[in-house]
């Protein structure tokens, strides 16, 4: 008895980080089209993305923190962010005592265009999440934060490490 609850309990994790993985999957593609709908290379429109979002949450974004958000070296994020900011998608303000620090800062009509997009979605999910008690979005959430902090620091452990060579 106690075999069979736990290979339930291990197929019901397998279920679940099947349900992340394609969570991610959605995720990806939506960055894709929005990016197409926005006429922008798919890395342009994850940058511009990642500033709203950090605007959003109170923390604007240096040029190096969204170098490391999107994976890209600080000469092709200068190439980026001129891209960019010529478009009009965004602006690098000194908003800072030290005057040598930039925030980034999104064009005003990148959450519009955002908003139109993602705002149907947006309606859907919370259509869908008013199904849910709040306890159980509560522990959903408290789950959604612990995977993601194991994700974060498996990353920071193999953000040094090399693959092994072939002939290892």
């Amino acid at each position: 008895m106690e075999d069979a609850m736990r290979d339930g309990v291990a197929a019901q994790r397998e279920r679940l980080m099947e349900g992340l993985r394609a969570y991610g999957g959605h995720y990806a593609e939506l960055s894709r089209r929005f990016a197409a709908w926005l006429g922008l290379h798919s890395t342009d429109a994850t940058a511009v993305l990642e500033i709203a979002a950090a605007e959003e949450r109170g923390t604007p974004l240096s040029p190096a923190r969204l170098s490391e958000r999107i994976a890209l070296s600080t000469g092709a994020t200068t190439a980026l962010l001129n891209r960019l900011e010529t478009a009009g998608h965004i602006t690098r303000t000194r908003e800072h005592s030290d005057r040598r620090v930039i925030t980034l800062r999104s064009g005003p009509h990148i959450q519009e265009r955002a908003d139109e997009f993602f705002g149907p979605l947006a309606h859907r999910l919370d259509a869908t999440m008013a199904h849910y008690p709040p306890d159980l979005l509560a522990r959903f959430e408290s789950f959604v934060t612990d995977v993601n902090s194991t994700m974060d620091a498996h990353l920071a452990d193999r953000s040094t490490t090399s693959p092994p060579s072939p002939g290892d």
